[in-house]
């Protein structure tokens, strides 16, 4: 059976229209990975880069079985500018050439520390790079930078990426900016519960209903005496409100 030239070509066209629209498709049943690393601090992995948030490893107790030298991050995120967000910013930064998405404030600190390669953002504004798109949200704290100096306002941020979404609140308040984002459709909130310094858990669920979030992995607790949980108490409760919670060890992998 012949074939002719216009029968192939219009196949080729019709493969090529077919996988241009299932790709997208696709991705969204691909899991972006994710390792916690303790207190706020996570990597994402997406499009073949690695992002990793408000690094602090080497001061704190609980990851010292963490090889902070063995993180080659792509982009690194800042929150805020307190010491067990930013502990580590500037070896792993020196060590993996990132680039680091952060309030202005502290981009401009980072300058003043040899670093050119920082992105600073403000409160309500987005940008695309190459792995997805950076939206910078409201968070209601303080900041100020290791050394004392201003380090602009907390902040949240919203990664959309590989079709999902993921919201990673910074330290805040439970706060009425949060409904804002109910219209989001996020996937994942990587909410803190630790309380005294942030929201606590009660509040972290409310912020859940706020976001229309169900699936939810906690941060910023049990680092230090005054933010110890209950585990067993915190999944009780998100179990009670009809929330996924994940809790993960230090070190370890979750697939979102």
């Amino acid at each position: 059976m012949q074939v002719s030239r216009h029968g192939v070509e219009d196949f080729s066209s019709y493969l090529v229209e077919m996988t241009n629209y299932l790709i997208p498709l696709l991705k969204n049943f691909i899991p972006m990975k994710t390792t916690y690393y303790g207190q706020s601090c996570f990597s994402i992995e997406t499009e073949g880069k690695t992002l990793l948030f408000d690094p602090f490893i080497t001061h704190n107790p609980l990851a010292k079985h963490i090889d902070v030298n063995s993180l080659k991050p792509d982009y690194i995120l800042v929150s805020h500018g307190h010491g067990d967000h930013t502990a580590d910013l500037l070896a792993i930064q020196k060590n993996s050439g990132a680039k680091v998405i952060c309030i202005a404030e502290i981009a401009t600190w980072l300058g003043n520390q040899g670093v050119q390669d920082a992105h600073g953002m403000n409160i309500g504004g987005g940008f695309n790079f190459d792995f997805g798109r950076v939206k910078m949200v409201n968070a209601i704290h303080s900041s100020s930078m290791p050394d004392g100096s201003y380090g602009g306002n907390p902040a949240g941020f919203v990664i959309y990426a590989e079709g999902k979404v993921i919201y990673f609140a910074g330290d805040t308040a439970l706060t009425y900016d949060m409904k804002l984002l109910a219209d989001e459709n996020i996937d994942w909130a990587l909410l803190p519960i630790g309380d005294n310094y942030t929201m606590g858990v009660d509040d972290a669920i409310k912020a859940c209903d706020f976001i229309n979030c169900k699936n939810v992995i906690g941060m910023h607790y049990d680092s230090f005496p005054v933010i110890k949980i209950d585990k067993e108490e915190v999944m009780e409760k998100f179990v009670k409100a009809g929330l996924n919670l994940k809790l993960p060890a230090i070190g370890e992998r979750l697939l979102l």
